[in-house]
Parts: C-alpha cells; structure tokens; sequence
C-alpha cells in the first residue's frame, strides 16, 4: 500500500479534530465531533485529544493484532474511556465522539470498518462505478432537526445558535438503537460499524474521506465519486481538499448549499495497491 493525505483545520483558530495515520498495510481516519460553544461536553479533554487517542491506539492494534477490526475498535474504545472516565463525565451526552474509517491488508484480503459518515471509496477491478461505504444513520436521525437551520444565513449569529440546537438534539439519539452510533465511551458501538472484505487483488484505489472533504461529492454534488478519484489520481488530496474550499468560499452564506458549518475540517486520504 502506498498512501498519500492531506488535512486541513477549518479555521486557523480551532484544532484541527480529524486524525489520520497509516503503516504500509494500515489506515485509519477519525473525525471528530465537535462541541459547539455554549454546550457542554464532560470531558476536560476536548475532541482534538479524543481522536488522537483513539486513532493511534486503533493503529497501532491494526498492525499487531489478528483481532477483527471490529473487536479491535470495541478494544480501543475501551481503553480510551479508561484514560479519563476518572475525572471527566464520560457519559455525557456531549462528550467527545469521533466517526471512524480502518482499512486494512492482511492474508490477501482488503478489510475495511466504517462507523458513522465518514467515506470508504474502493475503485474495484471490473466495475464501472467505485464502492462507496458510508453508514448515513445520523444524517437520516438528523434530517427532522436541520429545517431551522439551514432557513438561517451561514456564520449568522441565528444560525450558530440554530446549530448548537440541531447538535444538542442528535446527541439524545447517539448511541441508540432507534440512532445512530459513533466512537465514544461506549465499546458497543463497534458493533453497530460496517464492515466487509474484498480481495486485495482486485482493489486498484481507495480513498478515505472525513464528510468536510466527501462534501464535494455527497452535499455540493460537484463531482461524482468516480470524478473524485480522478481528481485524487490527478491532483492528489490537498487538490481535491481544495476544490471544497473554493465551493465553501463561494457560497459563504449556504444559499446554494445549506450546511452546518461554512467551512470543516477536512482530510482525503489516497491508497494505492501496489
């Protein structure tokens, strides 16, 4: 596996809450959730600390374990709750929470885990169309709650307060059975995660995408994801990276595209199989 990446913060004055790292067959790619100002969280920490926890641990189990991915995140959830469940409120609804991509070659095989909406792209041999994995449980728990905001200018004042309405609202459905399920404090949601494997042999390219960088496709509908690889083969992660921030800039207020947030972190990250 050869890996390239690009990340970048949102603003210059925040963390940047994506992780990413990878060993010659291991890639793993957290986004976390952000708390907005004025909620509360539990933890003393922040996001930031949490997905860097996490990602390196889940890493570091990729390369060393035989463990499912599956076993191996329920493993790192554990471990990291056990790193601050002493002096932070873990079971907050607000405390940090992170969305998750691992990929993994091992004996022939390409395994692969998504929980949450961050994006698997595998350009497999004999398809037309690339495999897009994505578990869209939040942004279909979520859509009742998004009218009020996105009626409201982006960067308004109306509109962060609509915001850190519409965040407080998911968090009474995250990690339920009738919601959705992100890393947190919980090791049960490992098991709420996609999974699946494909012959390595078969795999050309992937892509793992944080949802600030897959909104070129997913919300702008600016590329298809074919066009995405292509853009990643052609103008690697930061070029791809870059057409999200030339779209964001040119719709400020999200007239054209009601979002959340103006501006997110972003992170692409381009596998090819040797």
């Amino acid at each position: 596996m050869r890996v390239t990446f690009a990340t970048e913060p949102a603003s210059s004055t925040r963390p940047n809450e994506d992780f990413v790292a990878a060993t010659p067959d291991a890639v793993v790619l957290l986004d976390g959730a952000g708390t907005p100002p004025g909620s509360e969280s539990g933890c003393s920490h922040g996001v930031a600390w949490y997905t860097r926890m996490l990602g390196s641990t889940l890493l570091a189990s990729m390369t060393q374990s035989a463990d499912t991915l599956a076993e191996i995140l329920g493993e790192g959830i554990k471990a990291v709750t056990s790193m601050h469940d002493f002096t932070c409120n873990v079971s907050h609804p607000g405390s940090p929470s992170a969305t998750v991509v691992m990929l993994r070659c091992t004996g022939g095989e390409l395994q692969w885990l998504v929980l949450a909406d961050s994006v698997l792209v595998l350009d497999v041999a004999g398809s037309p169309e690339p495999m897009v994995i994505c578990d869209d449980r939040e942004a279909q728990v979520g859509a009742p709650y998004r009218s009020r905001m996105d009626s409201l200018p982006g960067g308004s004042p109306q509109h962060k307060r609509a915001l850190r309405e519409y965040i407080e609202a998911l968090q009474h459905h995250r990690n339920r059975d009738d919601g959705f399920w992100v890393a947190s404090a919980d090791p049960l949601a490992a098991e709420q995660a996609l999974i699946g494997a494909v012959p390595a042999d078969r795999v050309d390219k992937a892509a793992l995408l944080s949802d600030g960088a897959s909104r070129l496709v997913d919300r702008f509908r600016l590329a298809t994801w074919r066009q995405g690889l292509d853009i990643l083969n052609q103008e690697g992660p930061a070029g791809l990276i870059q057409r999200v921030r030339d779209a964001e800039r040119s719709d400020l207020g999200g007239d054209r595209w009601p979002r959340g947030k103006t501006f997110d972190d972003a992170t692409a990250i381009h596998v090819h199989m040797a």
